[in-house]
């Protein structure tokens, strides 16, 4: 049941108000927002004309509170793409509403932005996956949305979307194309797949039983967060694109004796964030493809 204790804690003038402040402290018009996961804020450091904010000294902005995540709002060109880099994201086991964890998307519309591309490290439940895959989401399964845990929980504002919002489509076939192709192209093939990423609110990793549980449901791989950020981005009308790094196998067998944990998950997204930063940078430079696409 929705109560007032669990509306919305970012309104709208909120949102405006940190993007007026954004906005009068850069000459950047970012069209293009990227999202950095655990361990792959570099994503963010070729960039030129490099412009940094840190979160806290940003208006209502939250703070990442988790190792792997520098917290800072970069802005820059990729090419000749104008760009803005989240270097770490926020989770609602930090204990902040999904209202919090997604702000930034917001705030990102209210910019201009256009397409938000997301990544994440998360684990394989896919048994033909392996540690240092690049998974392209195709889908997505919101599990605390199952319960309630939902960003669009609460009176809709129709300045951001529509009431109902759907997500059969939310992340672009045209994109997810287009970055198979660049993927072939680099000789990355054989280990980029495509697949569905699950959410859980975490923080602990799962358990056999529920690792199970979410292989049967037919997720490929389980995280911590990204699914809110995707809905709302969806609900405002933004171009989704998704990538997971796989960084540990998720064990499905008791008799099994490793146990995962967040320091190899931040060893192997180093280890692979070049290849991956790769294949994001070819893409946005070739973003346009899409764009000349859909006017003919």
């Amino acid at each position: 049941m929705h109560t007032k204790e669990n509306s919305c804690c970012c309104s709208f003038d909120d949102c405006k108000l940190t993007t007026e402040w954004l906005l009068s402290r850069t000459r950047h018009r970012p069209k293009i927002a990227v999202v950095c996961g655990s361990g792959l804020g570099l994503l963010a450091d070729s960039v030129s004309n490099k412009q940094v904010f840190r979160y806290e000294d940003i208006p209502n902005f939250p703070v990442s509170t988790v190792p792997g995540h520098e917290g800072c709002l970069v802005f820059g060109h990729v090419k000749d793409k104008s760009c803005v880099f989240m270097q770490g994201r926020f989770h609602l086991y930090e204990g902040y509403s999904l209202c919090k964890v997604t702000f930034p998307v917001r705030i990102f519309k209210l910019m201009g932005v256009e397409t938000i591309m997301v990544t994440n490290a998360s684990g394989g439940l896919c048994q033909d996956f392996k540690v240092g895959d690049i998974m392209i989401i195709k889908d997505h399964i919101n599990l605390p949305g199952f319960a309630g845990q939902h960003p669009l929980c609460g009176p809709n504002d129709e300045r951001f979307g529509i009431r109902f919002p759907c997500m059969s489509d939310a992340y672009s076939k045209e994109l997810r194309k287009l970055a198979l192709d660049i993927s072939a192209e680099l000789g990355y093939s054989n280990f980029v797949r495509e697949g569905v990423y699950c959410m859980v609110s975490g923080p602990n990793f799962e358990t056999v039983a529920e690792a199970r549980m979410l292989h049967i449901l037919g997720s490929d791989s389980v995280g911590m967060s990204t699914v809110p950020e995707v809905t709302v981005a969806k609900h405002c009308g933004l171009r989704v694109f998704g990538l997971s790094l796989i960084t540990n196998k998720v064990s499905l067998d008791y008799s099994r004796e490793e146990k995962v944990n967040h320091e190899e998950v931040l060893q192997i997204s180093k280890m692979r964030a070049e290849m991956l930063q790769k294949v994001l940078q070819t893409l946005i430079a070739r973003s346009n493809q899409l764009e000349s696409i859909n006017t003919n």
